[in-house]
């Protein structure tokens, strides 16, 4: 079975791809993981200089899920051009960087500059971080500031643009629609849900930034849902993620409607997962006659009803 795909210029030789935060620089893992075997690798989130991201604690469990306000730290885009680079153009990685910003000027300068990197592949704009009071998630809740940040980067890279939308907003579809309209290359969804834990004896939150974001099996309808609704709404490919932890969680947003799968969370759980994943579709692909696995893609049936006995009401 074919598992390519193309996100503009981009040839990628798998839809499996290790989400941003939950995968390192993509060298931590790399002595446990083939890189060149994913599809591609998502760096952390760069900033045009270092950032230290809120105290500790910054994670914590929930009920089929996890809870984390890291607050983006990271090493800036020159270190990591510097220092991360070398070795993922060793493993012979598919780079994609996820951008970040305060401002949309900051946006365009990190861009222009990991663009003209050896290596990088594609920009992971984020504009859906809800753990920073400043930049992205402001752009990324407004139609406008989402058509304004994809435009302005737009303008600076060749290399394929992927808003990172947030579930945060009434009508995710619209704001696909609206960086599809900007030029974008695919859009990729959903980052994390808004969300608060708190410790009952003490009556505190249970993380230092008060409310972080939710990812993990928890929140995976209603991503699978997001998904198939930005579908039928561009034509430009769509990225899904949250909460997959298995071949079929893939398989699920594959045929809402995405055409690539992130894989987050699940890292934390098992770092080994890709190579069961990479099994699980080869499975399926064997079993349902698939010649490509993209023939898969927005194949949602509602002709065939739901199967078993209805729940009773």
């Amino acid at each position: 079975m074919d598992l390519s795909l193309r996100i503009g210029s981009l040839t990628l030789k798998n839809p499996l791809i290790a989400a941003s935060g939950c995968f390192g620089y993509g060298v931590e893992y790399a002595d446990v993981v083939d890189l060149s075997t994913l599809g591609a690798v998502v760096s952390k989130g760069l900033f045009l200089e270092a950032r230290e991201g809120h105290p500790a604690p910054r994670i914590v469990e929930t009920p089929s899920g996890m809870l984390n306000a890291i607050g983006l730290q990271g090493i800036g885009a020159r270190r990591f051009i510097d220092e991360k680079m070398p070795e993922l153009r060793a493993r012979r990685a598919t780079v994609i960087v996820n951008v970040c910003g305060t401002t949309i000027d900051e946006y365009v300068q990190v861009s222009r500059l990991l663009s003209e990197a050896d290596g990088v592949a594609a920009i992971e704009l984020n504009i859906s971080c809800p753990n920073i009071k400043e930049g992205g998630i402001q752009f990324g809740c407004s139609l406008h500031g989402t058509f304004d940040v994809v435009s302005a980067v737009r303008k600076v890279t060749a290399l394929p643009v992927i808003p990172k939308l947030t579930p945060n907003v009434t009508d995710v579809a619209s704001f696909a629609k609206a960086a599809e309209d900007a030029g974008a290359d695919a859009v990729s969804l959903v980052n994390t849900f808004l969300a608060m834990v708190i410790d009952v004896e003490t009556r505190a939150p249970r993380i230092s930034n008060g409310m972080g974001g939710l990812s993990g099996p928890a929140i995976r309808p209603i991503a699978v849902r997001m998904v198939h609704e930005c579908r039928q709404t561009v034509k430009i490919p769509v990225i899904g993620m949250g909460g997959i932890s298995d071949a079929r969680d893939a398989l699920e947003f594959m045929i809402a409607g995405a055409n690539a799968v992130q894989i987050g969370t699940a890292n934390f759980v098992d770092p080994f997962i890709w190579s069961k994943l990479l099994a699980g579709i080869d499975e399926y692909g064997r079993r349902h006659h698939l010649e490509r696995l993209s023939d898969l893609v927005g194949t949602v049936n509602y002709a065939a009803g739901p199967k078993g006995p209805a729940l009773q009401t």
